[in-house]
């Protein structure tokens, strides 16, 4: 006697649709998340601190991102949003009688900070917003801010707006 089991009829339909509903099933899975890592990488950073060192190390991880996404040939969209004193790295004014003064430790890298940061708008794209209620409530002219930065009415407010748009947010401690 044979060990095959013949099926006929009802039993084999069941079956024959099983295995087409598995295949179709691995089949579609992993086109999800592939298609997912192939769209545009959209990425906000959050500057709100004073700490020159604390910038320094974000301008480092965004420049990595990047390389990355561009060894990828991904596409990407990164922003950075300052809020409060994140408007210190924004700026050659001193910034003098305001809770966010220049400290030493800031006058100290100021050029290498711009000049990365500089480096990240000009050579990767990527786009820098400021707080409009930062910069009006110390009264400092638009004109004293480097070239290409966008005022937003409200940082903390166009973070959200850019996590509603599938913004991921990174914050640098």
């Amino acid at each position: 006697m044979s060990a095959a089991v013949k099926m006929t009829g009802r039993g084999a339909a069941i079956l024959w649709m099983t295995a087409a509903l598995f295949a179709a099933t691995v089949w579609l899975l992993p086109a999800a998340p592939v298609q997912a890592m192939n769209g545009e990488a959209k990425v906000v950073y959050h500057a709100d601190y004073s700490d020159p060192r604390r910038f320094s190390a974000m301008l480092t991880s965004i420049n990595n991102m990047i390389t990355t996404y561009k060894s990828d040939l991904r596409d990407y969209d990164v922003r950075i949003v300052f809020v409060a004193h994140g408007i210190r790295f924004l700026t050659e004014d001193a910034l003098a009688e305001t809770p966010f003064a220049a400290d030493a430790a800031l006058r100290e890298r100021r050029e290498n900070l711009r000049g990365r940061l500089r480096s990240l708008v000009d050579v990767h794209g990527v786009k820098l917003e400021l707080c409009d209620i930062t910069r009006s409530e110390i009264e400092l002219s638009e004109d004293e801010l480097y070239q290409g930065v966008e005022m937003v009415r409200s940082g903390v407010v166009r973070i959200a707006e850019l996590q509603q748009q599938g913004f991921a947010y990174l914050k640098i401690e």
